[in-house]
């Protein structure tokens, strides 16, 4: 189906290769069909101002950049890719919708769903979909729809009857406004945003809801544009450099936190430890949903606050606003751990004349978790049209985030032998 260009393509080859061995290695390809479409598809010519190299390395590469440097757009990495295109489960006939455009995704989708299926790509950025139709036509795909639009209004001309058999967002969504254009049975996979933290999602269609039955994904991708973006909410601590964000929830008043954060925190010690190398994101996930008034605290690495000790570095920390005073998750480190990297206490900080309450609600759930979930599958996921309805959000029913378009349910699986009950969870229906 392809045809590369004349340059280079020896070196091209042997990296492509090279590219797909260490993704089979780790496990990211999985399948035969995905492992052809990655060792047929250039992934170089879709990114003509890197070096060869660059193009087979398994990181991303930035084609386009806003006017501050962030990037708009850019070509996911290899073992991302591989591990969406395996739980999408295209077959060969298939109609695919990706958003989120760009091209080289668009190939590899073509390759899996061969002359019978159908592929369409849609970005909201013109400049984008311009380099599609440039690049994939040069690199031998010249029967892909590429669509310029707001993927936020689906254009009902590019939904063929039935419903796509698969839709990839490979851009950061806070929404799922998808449901419809899907076939009955179709696959959805998208990086869906729940309280700022990020997974890509496998999703099936059953009747009116998306189910998800894939493990989670850790991914970051660039964010949606257009009415579809998501807004953090965000607020600032007066004279704090504090900033605390509700991206799912109702956002509160923070000028009453000031005073709070002029003194010196009271610490409550979980007695739960995580290894340094270890990801403890399902434990902010199930405290996002666990926790009324839950947010999201972030500090200007020169802002002059003096009292978050340590502060959040890499990514906001999970916290809590009770009236006048704040809890938020810390750690702290007690030793190097078996693999010398460190081992941490997860403690929570409180702020204020009720902030050892509020911490000590936190820490509470941080033990739920502990004792409860800590080492269980995945939280299973449903997301409901809303059908325009005003459903019960994360302030009013635990693990349900309601959304534009949706509202989504966690459901947390217990560990075997926990005496944890049903009503502990606080997962309900949320149609």
């Amino acid at each position: 189906m392809t045809t590369s260009p004349a340059t280079d393509i020896s070196d091209a080859s042997k990296l492509r290769h090279q590219l797909v061995e260490h993704l089979l290695a780790d496990n990211h390809i999985r399948s035969a069909a995905v492992e052809r479409a990655f060792r047929t598809v250039p992934r170089h010519v879709f990114a003509p101002g890197t070096t060869v190299k660059a193009a087979y390395a398994n990181d991303i590469v930035a084609t386009r950049h806003s006017d501050d440097g962030t990037i708009t757009s850019s070509i996911s990495a290899p073992w991302l890719q591989a591990d969406m295109l395996e739980a999408a489960r295209i077959q060969p006939g298939h109609r695919v919708l990706e958003i989120g455009s760009g091209g080289y995704n668009a190939a590899l989708l073509a390759e899996l769903v061969g002359p019978t299926g159908h592929v369409t790509t849609l970005d909201i950025d013109p400049a984008v979909t311009e380099r599609a139709v440039r690049f994939l036509p040069k690199a031998g795909y010249r029967h892909v729809s590429v669509v310029t639009a707001d993927a936020e209004h689906l254009p009902s001309a590019v939904v063929p009857d039935g419903g796509f058999d698969a839709i990839l967002v490979t851009v950061d969504t806070w929404d799922l406004p998808w449901i419809n254009a899907l076939s009955e049975g179709g696959r959805l996979l998208a990086p869906l945003r729940l309280h700022g933290y990020h997974w890509a999602i496998g999703f099936t269609r059953n009747e009116e809801a998306l189910h998800s039955d894939e493990p989670l994904i850790v991914c970051g991708f660039v964010a949606m544009q257009g009415d579809g973006a998501w807004n953090q909410n965000r607020r600032t601590v007066p004279g704090t450099g504090v900033h605390l964000s509700w991206e799912d929830g109702t956002p509160m008043s923070v000028d009453q936190l000031a005073s709070a954060l002029d003194s010196k925190p009271t610490v409550t010690r979980t007695h739960i430890t995580v290894g340094g190398q270890e990801p403890f994101d399902l434990l902010t996930l199930y405290l996002a949903g666990a926790l009324p008034g839950f947010c999201r605290l972030g500090a200007d690495p020169d802002g002059e606050n003096q009292v978050l000790n340590p502060p959040p570095r890499h990514w906001p920390a999970a916290a809590i606003v009770r009236g006048a005073s704040l809890a938020r998750l810390a750690h702290e480190r007690i030793g190097d751990g078996v693999d010398g990297k460190g081992r941490y206490e997860f403690v929570v900080h409180g702020y204020g004349d009720q902030g050892a309450v509020a911490a000590q609600e936190m820490a509470e759930q941080v033990e739920l978790w502990q004792r409860n979930h800590r080492g269980a599958r995945c939280p299973l996921i449903t997301a409901r049209p809303a059908d325009g309805r005003a459903p019960a959000g994360p302030d009013h029913e635990p693990h349900v985030f309601a959304k534009k378009h949706t509202c989504i349910t966690l459901d947390w699986p217990i560990v075997p032998g926990s005496t944890a009950s049903p009503a502990v969870l606080g997962s309900g229906d949320a149609g």
